[in-house]
């Protein structure tokens, strides 16, 4: 039994649809046994699937293959999440920085708020 990448990806909750994990696949930011593949590409247990999220590698070992999408308490049947705890703090580390960078619902700065940010970053 094997089953798409794009599909395993969604089936599992490593993406949100469908089509976001066609997506991911597409432009490289999911890899098949630390390599590029496409969409439709056969995921067989033992390989290892690897996220790729901002600056982190989340890498699964696939344990079983499943033909629909589990609940979120079932995923850890099919999948086991085998990510060093470096990539862990480094996406911890991005998201942190992120938070700081710009409060929650602040949006873009404003040409004020632009030319201040200009000033300070000069003079520094």
């Amino acid at each position: 039994m094997s089953c798409r990448l794009d599909k395993f990806v969604w089936s599992v909750r490593l993406a949100k649809t469908r089509s976001i994990a066609t997506e991911l696949v597409s432009k490289n930011k999911v890899l098949l046994n630390d390599a590029s593949v496409k969409p439709s590409k056969e995921v067989r247990i033992g390989d290892t699937v690897t996220i790729i999220k901002h600056t982190a590698k989340f890498t699964y070992k696939v344990i079983q293959l499943l033909d629909k999408r589990v609940g979120a308490k079932l995923v850890q049947d099919y999948v086991i999440n085998i990510t060093s705890q470096e990539e862990i703090d480094k996406f911890e580390l991005y998201r942190a920085s992120q938070q700081i960078y710009r409060a929650q619902g602040e949006g873009k700065p404003n040409k004020k708020q632009r030319r201040d940010l200009d000033g300070f970053l000069k003079d520094w």
